[in-house]
């Protein structure tokens, strides 16, 4: 884009309100045609949108988002591959299946955490199946990373091995400054999804309790 194309679009999505909670600043419209629901990228799970990180980069509002195709299962069977608990008995936003086994069935929010930390080892759970299930979760908005899996870059690990411990937002809003840390609440550290080597407190880039992952303006 020019810089004017650019301002220009700061200034339409500054017009537009967020379908999920009413705020202005919705940045993202649902790509169906004729559609003109517009969100923030941190509501988008709290009003079932979808929004796929490959591609086009394509967003869709709850009523339009891709859905699997994928047969109930009988209600002894309905527990997540991934945690164990207890799962809905047919396929939804927050339920979904492996579309090779047809067997294997988990909530976004497992499959998501999975997806981040297996990186380019990520596969079906159940079946071990990779590319079609890669793909339809890519599809159905499940954010991969690139990078190798978490356990095998924590095998090396020693003492000295430290985790990246400060706030690098270009506005650190934390009244204890870059280095202040909480566990829980706004002054969490958030780590990119994808290097590790940048971090962010929750409330300085606005990532709210349904957001699965942050990735820095580097990666």
């Amino acid at each position: 884009f020019l810089a004017g194309d650019t301002r220009g679009i700061i200034r339409e999505a500054a017009k537009k309100s967020c379908f999920i909670c009413y705020k202005t600043g919705a940045s993202i419209t649902c790509c169906q045609a004729g559609c003109d629901r517009s969100f923030h990228l941190p509501c988008a799970p709290d009003g079932k949108c979808v929004t796929q990180y490959f591609g086009a980069y394509r967003s869709f509002c709850w009523e339009h988002s891709p859905q699997q195709a994928l047969q109930p299962r009988p209600s002894q069977h309905n527990t997540c591959t991934i945690c164990l608990d207890p799962v809905e008995d047919r396929i939804s936003y927050k339920t979904m299946g492996c579309p090779a086994c047809q067997d294997a069935r988990f909530h976004r929010q497992c499959i998501q955490s999975l997806a981040l930390h297996a990186g380019i080892a990520f596969r079906c759970p159940c079946c071990l199946n990779q590319e079609p299930f890669m793909m339809e979760m890519l599809t159905l908005g499940i954010r991969l990373s690139k990078r190798p899996p978490s356990w095998e870059s924590d095998q090396g690990a020693g003492p000295s091995d430290q985790r990246h411990g400060r706030c690098d937002a270009t506005t650190c809003l934390c009244p204890g400054g870059r280095e202040h840390l909480k566990a829980h609440g706004p002054w969490q550290l958030w780590l990119c999804s994808s290097c590790a080597a940048e971090g962010t407190h929750r409330h300085c880039s606005s990532l709210g309790k349904s957001t699965y992952s942050w990735e820095c303006n580097t990666c």
